[in-house]
């Protein structure tokens, strides 16, 4: 009698386990709707089915906090290289000793101790009204804080990361008290207090709120790509520099996560992380998003990001950028830019 319920117990967690391994518990707080391509390409590629739970960046990380040993959670996905520095911080991503990833995946885009990985960049660019603003007038970062462009800028709060990320590269590259003359300076010319996301910037420089913007490369390029007329005409209006082509490149931050330690389907994950730096899938990040791929020589399929051709880009370890996080918040609390 004993064997027999043996026998059953055994049975039945050998089908837990099997179910486990064919399914993926990954939390994600990638939002792309394009982003259903990788995710299908995994499962035909693998047979193993994804059981995604999206939701916000911060969110999903105290909530893998919270959940501790218990959790579900096998990968954690998310944008902003110091959200993905922060959750390392925390100790929650497994070191991988994957030679997949860490031949693809430059050095400049992942952890030193290969905790995290980026699978895509995105550029902090400028956009002017090219009406108001010739392209030889703001050429840099630093140019933000002139006095020429008093009132003439749009852009997020301080607090979001792609901010916070640009202001400690600043820091990075200007030391600290450098970067908060400019951080001020750019908080004075400010022609509106910080609101919306980086696509209501670019509106506010096409209506005149404002004539200069910042905002990722890739919603410039999603309006570029509409199907809408308005949103063609707005970026035949409304154009864009890489910043900072002439000294140190242009600031770039990444989408990327890594393995859980406490990974139900520790296998499952690290193919999924591998997957994710395959040509495949990097060029869906690509042609699906209008990201970058992280992995070099993936061949893309997209026009209107490949039209942008090649430019500087900042070579400084994008992993720099967690550890000034909270004196940027700091610095920008000081300044006065909300």
């Amino acid at each position: 009698m004993l064997s027999y319920a043996l026998t059953l117990a055994l049975l039945s967690w050998s089908a837990v386990a099997q179910t486990q391994s064919k399914t993926l518990n990954l939390y994600t707080a990638r939002h792309y709707s394009t982003d259903e391509a990788f995710y299908s390409g995994f499962t035909k590629l693998t047979g193993i089915k994804i059981n995604r739970i999206e939701g916000g960046e911060d969110a999903l990380f105290e909530r893998i906090k919270a959940e501790g040993a218990a959790s579900p959670a096998d990968v954690f996905l998310t944008v902003d290289v110091a959200r993905i520095w922060r959750a390392e911080q925390a100790g929650i991503f497994e070191a991988l000793k994957s030679a997949v990833l860490t031949k693809q995946v430059p050095a400049h885009f992942r952890a030193a101790n290969n905790t995290w990985f980026g699978f895509s960049s995105r550029a902090r660019v400028i956009a002017y009204d090219r009406s108001k603003v010739s392209p030889g007038d703001i050429a840099r970062y630093e140019d933000l804080a002139g006095p020429k462009w008093k009132k003439e800028i749009c852009t997020r709060s301080s607090s979001h990361p792609y901010n916070l990320s640009l202001i400690s590269s600043m820091i990075h590259h200007l030391g600290e008290d450098k970067a908060r003359e400019w951080a001020r300076g750019v908080a004075g010319n400010l022609a509106r207090p910080p609101r919306g996301g980086d696509t209501d910037q670019l509106k506010a420089v096409d209506v005149g709120e404002c004539s200069i913007a910042l905002a990722n490369h890739y919603y410039y390029l999603r309006l570029l790509r509409s199907a809408k007329t308005e949103d063609r005409a707005l970026v035949e209006r409304v154009k864009i520099v890489w910043p900072n082509q002439n000294d140190r490149g242009t600031h770039l931050n990444i989408s990327g996560g890594g393995l859980l330690k406490t990974a139900p389907n520790r296998d499952g994950g690290i193919k999924f992380l591998e997957y994710l730096a395959s040509d495949t899938a990097q060029t869906y990040f690509a042609n699906g998003n209008n990201e970058w791929p992280t992995v070099k020589g993936v061949k893309l399929d997209n026009p209107a990001l490949e039209q942008f051709g090649r430019f500087r880009t900042d070579s400084l370890p994008l992993a720099k950028l967690g550890e000034t996080q909270a004196a940027a918040q700091k610095m920008a609390d000081q300044v006065g830019w909300k």
